[in-house]
């Protein structure tokens, strides 16, 4: 693996963490949020990853970073709250609500959050050690 290649798989992942975070703190904006353009109530949005193949090494291993592969609705059900008095509410009284944990979300947000601080730090590792190696044969 050269140095090089190091800092394209990190960059890789701040990419995707990055989206992730966008989109948690997308879900977390529309937690209460009953009726969008469509009508319905907001679905949870969830980012998947995948590998992204880099090439390989002199010894014929492949490397790779990471990509979104896409962003997909969360299947749980929403949730439905008997609130008369809601202008959202049906007929019958009920609200539907969005399908958004916002102590999931939370957790999704803290999670995404360190994994951008360790790919940041592999970053600034790699670029430290390359310094010193330049510097050696001073």
């Amino acid at each position: 693996m050269t140095m090089m290649s190091i800092f394209q798989v990190a960059g890789s992942a701040l990419s995707a963490e990055s989206q992730r975070l966008n989109v948690t703190a997308s879900n977390l904006a529309n937690v209460n949020t009953t009726s969008g353009p469509d009508g319905q109530p907001y679905r949870a949005k969830q980012v998947l990853f995948e590998t992204d193949p880099l090439g390989g090494d002199a010894s014929g291993n492949s490397i790779g970073g990471v990509r979104v592969s896409g962003v997909i609705e969360d299947p749980t059900p929403s949730k439905t709250v008997y609130d008369p008095k809601n202008a959202g509410a049906n007929a019958d009284g009920y609200v539907t609500l969005p399908n958004v944990d916002p102590v999931q979300e939370m957790v999704n947000m803290i999670s995404a959050s360190r994994a951008y601080q360790a790919d940041v730090e592999a970053m600034n590792t790699a670029k430290t050690l390359m310094l010193k190696t330049l510097t050696m044969g001073q």
